[in-house]
């Protein structure tokens, strides 16, 4: 392993040209709104961050992964590039990780074990063996592993302000704020205890799908440092000639992916938040297959709900309540770009409805949060992050196979289910309603104030009809304004505020 200053100065050296180029390319793409910019270049510059990640190792690896979904830090060309990054790496030999086998269950644990890996990611590998007759997966923690984290976590906190003094102050914040979401998320990674208690949540929550699989842990063979589970073969999900081949409908493939996973998201307390091809593979009756569970998110009640309310919205067809419910989420700053966002908003309305967009709208709504919000310090709460992340890349799979599919027919289906959207229509009600009576309340409460300023002008010397009149007219009039801003959110609401403005103005004034 190097030693400490010499891996700080390595670091700085290969991150800093780096981030200087991707300070500039950012401003240019900006500033252009992502026309006329050199694709090519910015390209070459993603690359070099990819090779750079690789060559620095494990930590840097997975670092580049969660860079690769977040398309507020970088332009969308470098999304593309950086959404190659596979954390496969070569592994490490056998010898060692059977001294580690042995030394933890036991030199007689298996019957046998394949001394080439089937799986070589950066924090563990994966091996078959036999146990008592059953084929199972071995996967281990690379050797040594734990300390190369440590040392990298602790280098990346300390060169980490040093290296955002070359990037732009608008996504300092947002660089900051995900590189401690990042760190928290690895060492969850390499807690085989916790892996295990995620995969149990998320089998018993899936438990109603006949067409998920989940595999089984042999606990009595796992460890802090080994995972011992059942082994369940299948087709890369993004092997579109295997699944072919094996008469698979790709169709309904998608349709069930989507569902498990926006299930997942919008019923249950936890999702699987890396669902990328390698974590996911098809049987031959086509259930989809779910492996490693080492990355999960948690949403709380009120996101959940949030979020429902947000799927509600685009259900109805309803931009500006998607608009509203993405700022409450924390999805939008206050300085957005409101025309940009509700065009594309329109426009993502429509593709989930069946709409399908040209190419210039694809292209529109996938650069939207480069060419609007990008310019501002935007943060995401880790599980939103992780939201975000896991529904990229299910997007991902579904431009893979390239079928006829609409994602809103699932979720009006999960949202019916159980009157989770009856719930979700009565807190968004809720939430209008109070905006109404805190409008209201606030017209209402100036009705003393009023009250002294008419006494102070003497105009209560003159006939009480006047001074009734104006305190009406103001009121009647506050609740009409009222009722326009409303009435794009809520137009039964906002009709209903039309109405009362004009029934009390009628009723005050005959009297």
């Amino acid at each position: 392993m190097e030693h400490k200053i010499f891996r700080i100065i390595k670091v700085i050296i290969k991150i800093v040209p780096i981030i200087i180029s991707l300070k500039y390319d950012r401003r240019d793409w900006i500033k252009k709104k992502g026309k006329n910019v050199n694709v090519v270049k910015y390209r070459k510059h993603a690359n070099k961050i990819l090779r750079t990640f690789v060559s620095l190792g494990p930590v840097y690896i997975k670092f580049g992964q969660w860079l690769s979904s977040r398309a507020d830090i970088l332009p969308q060309p470098y999304l593309y590039e950086l959404s190659n990054l596979q954390d496969n790496v070569p592994q490490a030999p056998f010898d060692i990780i059977k001294t580690l086998i042995d030394t933890e269950l036991g030199q007689a644990a298996f019957d046998s074990i394949s001394p080439t890996a089937i799986s070589g990611a950066s924090l563990a590998q994966a091996h078959l063996a036999q146990l008592q007759g059953k084929t199972v997966i071995v996967k281990v923690k690379r050797p040594g592993i734990a300390k190369i984290v440590e040392l990298d976590i602790k280098i990346l906190i300390k060169t980490l302000p040093f290296i955002t003094k070359f990037v732009d102050p608008s996504i300092k914040t947002s660089m900051q704020a995900m590189t401690s979401q990042f760190i928290e998320t690895i060492y969850e990674e390499m807690n085989y205890d916790l892996e295990l208690k995620n995969l149990r949540i998320i089998k018993k929550n899936l438990s109603n799908f006949n067409n998920v699989i989940i595999p089984d842990i042999y606990e009595n063979y796992s460890t802090s440092n080994i995972l011992t589970m059942e082994y369940i073969p299948g087709i890369k999900i993004t092997n579109i000639e295997k699944l072919d081949r094996q008469g698979i409908d790709r169709v309904k493939l998608v349709h069930d992916l989507h569902e498990i996973f926006f299930t997942m998201l919008l019923r249950h307390k936890i999702f699987h938040a890396d669902p990328h091809p390698g974590n996911i593979s098809v049987s031959k009756n086509g259930s989809i297959i779910i492996y490693d569970y080492g990355m999960v998110g948690r949403l709380d009640k009120e996101t959940r709900m949030l979020l429902i309310r947000l799927y509600l919205a685009l259900v109805d067809k309803d931009t500006t309540r998607t608009i509203n419910i993405m700022y409450k989420l924390g999805m939008l700053i206050p300085n957005f770009d409101h025309i940009l966002i509700e065009k594309s908003i329109d426009m993502s309305i429509n593709s989930l409805h069946g709409k399908k967009p040209t190419e210039n709208e694809i292209h529109s709504l996938t650069s939207i949060v480069n060419k609007s919000i990008g310019k501002f310090p935007f943060i995401l709460p880790k599980n939103l992050s992780l939201y975000i992340r896991m529904t990229s890349i299910i997007e991902g799979i579904y431009k893979t196979h390239n079928v006829n599919f609409k994602l809103i027919k699932i979720l009006q289906k999960i949202l019916t289910q159980e009157h989770i959207n009856t719930k979700a229509y009565f807190e968004e009600s809720y939430s209008t309603v109070l905006r109404i009576l805190k409008s209201v309340d606030s017209t209402i409460s100036i009705m003393p104030e009023l009250h002294k300023f008419l006494i102070k002008r003497n105009l209560d010397n003159q006939s009480q009809k006047p001074n009734k009149s104006m305190a009406v007219g103001i009121f009647t009039s506050s609740i009409f304004i009222g009722s326009i801003f409303l009435y794009p959110m809520n137009e039964i609401l906002g009709s209903i505020g039309f109405i009362t403005s004009l029934i009390v103005g009628i009723i005050f004034l005959k009297k």
